[in-house]
């Protein structure tokens, strides 16, 4: 369950088929997701942290964006401090201040983790 009420997985078997096919599976997951399959495969996963610059940050950014309701805005915010907690299970921790910056260290660390 990542957010109340929501569950969300990956399928293990998904994931050989990717591999089978020779091609890198790439997942967008939450903390403990990603804990979880880092676990199950730690010498064929990159994990990487992308952290906002503060809690502060982030709730600003998401509230500019005019997208999220007042809870819905809250509940993500709550989460974001809560998973911050767990950035140092986290091969790689990339602070998101300037997004070009960002992009350029996440590019930079998966060529790293292919070759």
């Amino acid at each position: 369950m990542v957010y109340e009420g929501k569950y969300y997985g990956t399928l293990k078997d998904e994931l050989q088929s990717i591999w089978n096919r020779n091609q890198i599976p790439v997942l967008d997951i939450d903390v403990k997701g990603a804990i979880h399959v880092q676990q199950q495969y730690p010498e064929s996963s990159l994990s990487i942290f992308i952290e906002p610059p503060s809690v502060a940050e982030l709730q600003n950014r998401l509230q500019s964006r005019g997208t999220e309701s007042i809870e819905s805005l809250q509940a993500r915010v709550n989460k974001a401090a809560y998973e911050l907690s767990f950035k140092e299970h986290f091969n790689v921790i990339i602070i998101n201040d300037i997004l070009e910056t960002a992009c350029s260290k996440a590019k930079e660390a998966v060529e790293k983790f292919l070759n």
